[in-house]
């Protein structure tokens, strides 16, 4: 089973002749102890053509130490990194690869590097004996594999890296103290760029558009696409955040996956839909999954945070037990789903379809004019189809037909947000005020829409509770709360839509 460490750690360059300052000098630092020498042997794995490490991750088989074993790490900040481990095992375990296919495909990852590090231990401590931090001075040898080169270097760094719960100012305190012993920062990121700089370069840089006849960015079809490759690098990069199961990268990726397919809807006049239209049905699959995951982290923290509302005198018969289960059971259903579908071929193809849709992409006449008045156009058109569902969901009573109205023009708020998002670059202040405002209708209506949701499920709690011999009377109370909010939503409607019912965007046209 694979094990997450967050690594925080400092590299700085160094000889075999460089010797440590006193340490103990730097504040916090009681003590420093000599843990002796540990000989390391790791090799790397990357594709063929480095994918992983052209963003940055890194992937090792290590023996030697006390972390033995498969080890995948994420950049997460500067000087941070979230180090997946997994045990000693001759082929890479599934759960690394997982981890990784949202960036390999169907390619295989082959040893590309092998480093062996003779490193010399310290351990800081403070007053107490608390480690504070670990201090490591590594004399590497690096023997690049494989077709990509054939190399050998060798160098010697010293490595500072942050004991857990331990305070980061530490790292502060030791890099002053080194600093002044004339030890500067490493240039490199870490141990593997500096092999596969030296021993036959590093990864190409990502492919971008076509360089004959590409648009720039002052043109429409340059910014869309350089907007359109920011979700889908998005994707990519959240596919391993949401198998972690990390806080909001459901929601994150749902988000990605919405705003490339309303980009392809609201500029069909920069991109051909012949092409895009199927890839817009796809990436609607997969909001859809990602969906059922979200909706229900929305819902289960709506449901739990009612419950704790109620004063104690409200809430009778096993409340809070039958809303556990009912949570537990739909977030676990929720991301099988969400797991079965990204390791779906499925998923993989879409992926790549894409890439192949952003390298060759299918411009149109309007791609290649100026920016301004060509994405604004497209804002437009979508504000007038936000206007139409506006207007129909105020004319309707209070009722089912007006809740099913209001999410419709909630969907429209949200695509209308997105086509300004992606015309801001050329449309500026304007677009930036319009956008604010199209998002406090699609807030509001999302709140709306999240309580009609919340109160189909508690009519679903109520029966149960009954069927079970249990009191319904929480459930009655809680769905008569969110009725009288829905209904205070449905009242404060007309001013904010009063708001962004001009898109004000300063071109003909404008409304």
């Amino acid at each position: 089973m694979a094990e997450t460490k967050r690594e925080i750690e400092r590299k700085y360059e160094a000889t075999p002749g460089t010797g440590l300052p006193d340490l103990t000098r730097a504040p916090g630092v009681f003590a420093v102890l000599d843990r002796g020498v540990t000989e390391l042997d790791a090799v790397y794995y990357d594709t063929p053509g480095l994918l992983l490490a052209a963003d940055s991750l890194t992937l090792r088989r290590r023996t030697g130490g006390e972390d033995a074993g498969w080890h995948l790490k994420f950049p997460v900040a500067t000087g941070i990194r979230d180090e997946i481990r997994a045990p000693l095992a001759d082929t890479l375990p599934r759960t690394l690869a997982q981890l990784l296919r949202s960036r390999v495909r169907d390619e295989q990852v082959v040893p590309v590097v092998r480093l062996r590090s003779h490193r010399d231990v310290h351990h800081l401590l403070d007053a107490s004996g608390t480690l504070l931090a670990e201090l490591s001075v590594d004399t590497v040898h690096a023997e690049r594999l494989g077709a990509g080169g054939t190399g050998e270097t060798t160098w010697t760094e010293i490595e500072v890296e942050l004991a857990d719960d331990a305070d980061p100012a530490v790292l502060d305190a030791v890099e002053k103290h080194l600093k002044k012993a004339g030890v500067h920062p490493s240039e490199s990121a870490s141990k593997l760029a500096r092999a596969l700089a030296e021993t036959g370069g590093g990864p190409h840089s990502p492919a971008g558009p076509p360089t004959d006849g590409a648009p720039d960015e002052t043109t429409a079809g340059g910014l869309i696409l350089a907007y359109a490759r920011e979700q889908r690098d998005a994707l990519v990069a959240l596919d391993p955040a949401v198998r972690r199961d990390l806080p909001d990268a459901v929601h994150q990726m749902r988000v990605a996956t919405r705003r490339l397919r309303s980009a392809f809807k609201s500029y069909r006049k920069v991109l051909d839909r012949r092409v895009t239209d199927p890839l817009g049905e796809e990436l609607k699959w997969l909001a859809g999954e990602l969906g059922v995951a979200r909706d229900q982290e929305v819902l289960a923290a709506r449901l739990r945070a009612r419950v704790d509302e109620l004063p104690r005198t409200l809430v009778l018969g096993p409340v809070h037990a039958r809303l556990r289960i009912r949570n537990a059971k739909s977030a676990a259903a929720a991301r099988g789903r969400v797991l079965t579908a990204l390791d779906s071929a499925r998923h993989l193809a879409l992926l790549t379809t894409l890439d192949a849709v952003l390298a060759d992409p299918p411009l149109r006449k309007a791609a290649h004019r100026d920016a301004g008045p060509v994405l604004a156009a497209a804002v437009r058109k979508d504000h007038a189809r936000l206007s139409d569902r506006a207007e129909h969901a105020l004319a309707l009573p209070a009722g089912h037909d007006r809740d099913l109205a209001m999410h419709e023009a909630r969907k429209a708020a949200k695509r209308t947000r997105y086509a300004a998002e992606a015309a801001t670059p050329a449309l500026g202040k304007p677009a930036r005020k319009f956008t604010k405002r199209v998002k406090a209708v699609q807030s509001l209506l999302g709140e709306h829409q999240d309580g009609v949701v919340a109160r189909d499920a508690l009519r679903t709690l109520a029966v149960q509770a009954h069927a079970a011999g249990e009191s319904a009377f929480t459930w009655g109370v809680l769905y008569g709360r969110e009725e009288a909010d829905c209904a205070a939503r449905e009242r404060e409607f007309p001013q904010v839509w009063a708001k962004a019912s001009r898109p004000g965007l300063g071109a003909p046209g404008t409304r």
